[in-house]
């Protein structure tokens, strides 16, 4: 059940469950201000059985307070916070899309936080975005009622509000499976939570990019990517996984976006065995 914790100035919502026989899990959701904890926590939770699983909502999203500033580097302490009141010892981070990006940042700024790095389907700077574009052109067919345009605004700080967000986010749903359920995708957007104003100011200047520190991260590292990811594409969890030291890379063939979902089995499996080297 999930409940609520007082850090860094917010009022966060998390969910946890397990035992911390062989250490403790965070879990950072995606989004910049779409979406919440759940669905990575589904993802995660077959965890439980060895490891404490902690997921909540980034700052500014899902039922976490709305509460600025919203930057790469405020929701990396935020991390930082969250593990020394929840946990008090270094933790496994697992980072999904936007939530890698901030546990890139977060492994820069509190290395001593950390045992394991997780990154799943993100990449370590901005100048994804231009490669995003490109296979968004590929596969228009797929997406028949969004629009270059809806895309271009997903990147910026030019959305108008949370309506347009959910609509945007609505009809981009198809380019991120593989098998796409659009019953799925309606209900999924339906209960999802948009905060426009956060996913603006996440959005606002473009300068996040960590390529040439990703050589200081010296905690062993996992890279997941789907090898049909349409938005983090693979060339970019390739870099990550050349330029970290102790990095090993798990490209699933026939997966996109949500490969942590689609192919959960795959993803899991070698998770543990990642975790118990």
């Amino acid at each position: 059940m999930a409940t609520f914790v007082e850090a860094a100035g917010a009022r966060f919502r998390y969910e946890e469950t397990g035992e911390d026989q062989d250490g403790t899990v965070i879990v950072l959701h995606g989004g910049r201000g779409i979406g919440d904890h759940v669905g990575e926590f589904a993802a995660y939770r077959a965890l439980a059985d060895r490891y404490r699983v902690i997921a909540y909502d980034q700052r500014g999203c899902g039922l976490t307070s709305l509460t600025p500033p919203y930057s790469f580097e405020r929701l990396a302490d935020d991390v930082e916070a969250i593990r020394q009141t929840l946990v008090g010892k270094p933790v496994v981070l697992i980072g999904g899309s936007f939530g890698g990006m901030i546990a890139l940042t977060y492994a820069l700024r509190h290395p001593a936080g950390l045992t394991h790095l997780v990154l799943r389907g993100t990449a370590p700077s901005w100048h994804h975005e231009a490669e995003a574009m490109q296979a968004f052109h590929d596969r228009l067919h797929l997406a028949t009622s969004a629009s270059p345009g809806m895309v271009e605004k997903m990147f910026s700080d030019k959305v108008i509000d949370d309506v347009e967000l959910r609509l945007i986010w609505l009809a981009l749903q198809p380019l991120y499976f593989e098998k796409f359920d659009p019953d799925a995708a309606l209900e999924r957007t339906r209960t999802m939570h948009m905060h426009a104003t956060t996913h603006n100011a996440l959005f606002t200047g473009k300068d996040y990019d960590v390529r040439d520190r990703l050589g200081e991260i010296g905690v062993p590292a996992l890279v997941i990517c789907g090898a049909r990811d349409w938005i983090c594409p693979p060339s970019q969890s390739r870099l990550i996984a050349e330029r970290i030291p102790r990095a090993e890379l798990l490209l699933v063939e026939n997966a996109n976006h949500a490969v942590h979902h689609e192919a959960n089995a795959v993803v899991i499996a070698r998770l543990r065995q990642f975790l118990a080297r």
